[in-house]
C-alpha cells in the first residue's frame, strides 16, 4: 500500500527475491561490504523494500530516513551514523 488511497501494487516473493538480489549486486558493485552503513532516503515505496532487504542480504547496516526529513536532518543523520552510501 503507497501513501495515497489506491496506491498499491502487487509482487510475488519470487520477483521481490529477484529484484533485492538485483539491488544486492549493485550495492557491491559499489564497493558495499558486510558491516558498511548505509542511509535510504526514501518515500514509501517498493523500492524501498527492496533496498532493505538488499542491504541485509549483505550484511550491511541500513537507517532509514524517510523523505519528509529536511536536508539538514538527513545530513546530521548520515553524519552521526558514519555512512559510506546515501540511497535515494
Amino acid at each position: 500500500e503507497g501513501n495515497e488511497p489506491g496506491d498499491s501494487a502487487k509482487i510475488t516473493y519470487s520477483e521481490l527475491l529477484h529484484r533485492v538480489c538485483q539491488f544486492a549486486n549493485v550495492l557491491r558493485s559499489q564497493g558495499v561490504k558486510k558491516g558498511d552503513r548505509i542511509s535510504i532516503y526514501m518515500p514509501m515505496i517498493l523500492e524501498l523494500v527492496v533496498a532493505m532487504l538488499a542491504c541485509a542480504r549483505i550484511g550491511a547496516l541500513h537507517s532509514i530516513v524517510f523523505a519528509g526529513f529536511s536536508a539538514e536532518s538527513l545530513c546530521e543523520r548520515i553524519l552521526d551514523c558514519g555512512c559510506s552510501l546515501l540511497i535515494t
